[in-house]
């Protein structure tokens, strides 16, 4: 595979900005890198949340009500699921619920994860490459006041209320990345990689926490920009400012681009935080302001384009040369 852009994300967050990216890219010249620590085993299924977040949005078929799962879901499964006692707290649509089940099959049958997604995405009409970060398993173990909880039963299960001490990555330090993605870092003709606008600590970190992804992305000869998850000391969407403020982070960009420093050469603040530009001046990162907020698909094709460009400035760069 060679492709132009990689851009690594999680669930919705990250989503929007690959799909704008998906609309104003050629599908050969586009992969889309996502985070596989949420990952879990729910009723027997193996449950991939941020990999079908994205190959639903590409395809055009995701809920924007609930910013998860199909669009038009029925619910019929788990209305029945909770009259016998069941475990509904996670809640799997009738349609949505085909996926996993025939994933779980697959997988039961030694197929990869990787494999099963490029057969899922292309008959939903997806473009783009979407790869998991790896065929092994990388678990993301949230420590919190209440004990340690896997992490969907503290996002799903507890709503995320519990505060949270640390995260672990369990898994991570022998899980293998994909080596689709591990070629195309290598490759020069990659142009830009993308940290899309999702959770740091909980989307990204995953990735970063397998030592041979983290060690390529800081090798790439590509320019790495991340797009800032919060806005105006706020989080778009999902948990990002109140996990900040507990593992002791001011809910800033400026915390969010010195988390990643050392690994980007670029971030992307929105314009709202355009007065931030001066507290990053001496952390050698360039930065670029653009608006970020992505309320349709307008707003993320030219955020896309935005990206894309502040890329080609920083290939043209002479110490980049």
């Amino acid at each position: 595979m060679s492709v132009r852009v990689l851009a690594l994300c999680g669930g919705i967050g990250g989503a929007k900005l690959a799909l704008g990216l998906s609309r104003i890219l050629p599908p050969d010249e586009l992969a889309i890198v996502v985070n596989t620590g949420d990952d879990f085993e729910h009723l027997g299924l193996s449950i991939s949340p941020d990999v079908d977040t994205v190959v639903y949005t590409l395809a055009g078929i995701n809920n924007t009500e609930l910013g998860w799962g199909l669009a038009g879901e029925t619910w019929a499964f788990m209305d029945q699921l909770a009259k016998l006692g069941g475990e509904d707290w996670f809640r799997l649509g009738d349609c949505d619920l085909a996926l996993h089940v025939e994933r779980t099959r697959r997988l039961q049958a030694g197929e990869s994860l990787t494999a099963i997604t490029a057969d899922v995405k292309h008959r939903l009409g997806v473009g783009p490459a979407i790869l998991p970060m790896s065929d092994d398993p990388v678990r993301t173990i949230v420590e919190t006041d209440e004990g340690v909880l896997p992490f969907q039963r503290y996002f799903v299960g507890r709503r995320a209320e519990p505060k949270v001490r640390a995260l672990r990555y369990e898994g991570a330090d022998r899980a293998r990345p994909n080596s689709q993605v591990m070629a195309a870092l290598e490759d020069p003709a990659l142009e830009a990689v993308i940290l899309c606008p999702s959770n740091p600590w909980l989307s990204v970190a995953p990735l970063l926490a397998m030592p041979q992804l983290a060690a390529a992305l800081r090798a790439t000869q590509a320019p790495v920009i991340a797009v800032s998850p919060i806005v105006g000391g706020q989080a778009l969407k999902g948990p990002t400012a109140k996990l900040m403020l507990e593992l002791g982070l001011p809910a800033s960009a400026v915390s969010v681009a010195r988390y990643y420093a050392g690994l980007i050469d670029g971030f992307v603040l929105d314009t709202v935080d355009a007065h931030l530009a001066g507290a990053l001046q001496d952390d050698r990162i360039a930065l670029d302001v653009l608006p970020t907020v992505m309320t349709d698909l307008a707003t993320r094709k030219a955020l896309a384009r935005g990206v894309l460009a502040f890329a080609k400035r920083l290939r043209a760069q002479p110490e980049r040369s």
